[in-house]
């Protein structure tokens, strides 16, 4: 006799996710920026799904979007938009560009929240590396008027959680300590444009996170995740931040990996799960 398994259906489409690719969101300077956003098929019944927004670390160059989306589709399943952002190359668009860029990314997302089906008040940037760097930036700087743009304007690009895996912190003692002065760390991250040193280690305050750690600020939850073999960011400078951080009275979490260098082992599912549940508790 035949077997026959027999199954309901899935009217409303629950688990499934849908991908669409190369969403442009800003064309700075002619170069047409994209986003590609991972959501849920299912509908959020008008309350909208929260945001995650991942910049993938990249040394400042173009990043590649879809390195981590199989893992961030893991995150979608549980009723999450995923926007994987990109910006401009730091070495023919010097910093802060990366950082206005993805700011640009978030506003562009709020004001589309009723298409993809977002939640805009619930907003969190995760970043790996430079991408790291850039999501501590955007929960430090809100919406600082330096950083932002002319696209997309009444919408803010502030987020509401940060989570850090081994972005850099401290710019100007990276550049200084672990890559020997200004010149190697031009040629490392991104030309400044043959600035004076003075320059130079002004627009690398600009850009490091441990700079706008002040006590009486309104900041978001950090999570920090690193490697304590990282041979490219140190460990101990997101141990500083943490610091920093904590003593001016503000909610963050450190998580070291041991043994952990830049990307590769660094990853398991029980460091994704932190990550998650960090997420879905603070968001």
């Amino acid at each position: 006799m035949m077997k026959t398994r027999v199954i309901p259906n899935n009217p409303g489409l629950e688990g499934l996710l849908d991908l669409k690719a190369q969403i442009p969101f800003a064309c700075p300077e002619g170069e047409e920026l994209c986003l590609q956003l991972v959501k849920p098929q299912w509908f959020s019944g008008g309350a909208g799904f929260p945001l995650v927004v991942f910049i993938q670390g990249s040394g400042w160059t173009k990043p590649n979007q879809f390195w981590e989306i199989p893992q961030l589709c893991r995150l979608a399943e549980r009723g999450y938009v995923i926007a994987s952002v990109t910006h401009r190359h730091g070495r023919t668009s010097p910093a802060p560009a990366f950082l206005q860029d993805v700011k640009t990314a978030i506003r562009f997302l709020r004001a589309h929240a009723a298409e993809y089906d977002i939640d805009k008040t619930r907003v969190a940037a995760w970043g790996t590396s430079s991408g790291g760097n850039t999501a501590l930036l955007l929960g430090l700087t809100g919406d600082n008027p330096d950083f932002e743009g002319p696209e997309w304007p009444g919408e803010s690009s502030a987020v509401s959680v940060v989570v850090d895996c081994f972005g850099p912190t401290d710019m100007v003692k990276m550049s200084e300590v672990q890559y020997n002065g200004p010149h190697t760390a031009e040629n490392i991250f991104f030309t400044l444009g043959g600035c004076d040193e003075d320059k130079y280690l002004e627009r690398l305050r600009k850009i490091s996170p441990i700079e706008y750690v002040k006590p009486g600020l309104k900041l978001p939850p950090f999570l920090l995740l690193h490697g304590d073999a990282d041979p490219v960011v140190l460990y101990e400078d997101t141990e500083a931040f943490c610091g920093a951080l904590e003593r001016c009275g503000y909610e963050v979490e450190l998580v070291k990996v041991t043994g952990a260098p830049h990307e590769g082992s660094f990853w398991s599912p029980q460091l994704l799960k932190i990550i998650f549940d960090f997420i879905r508790e603070k968001l």
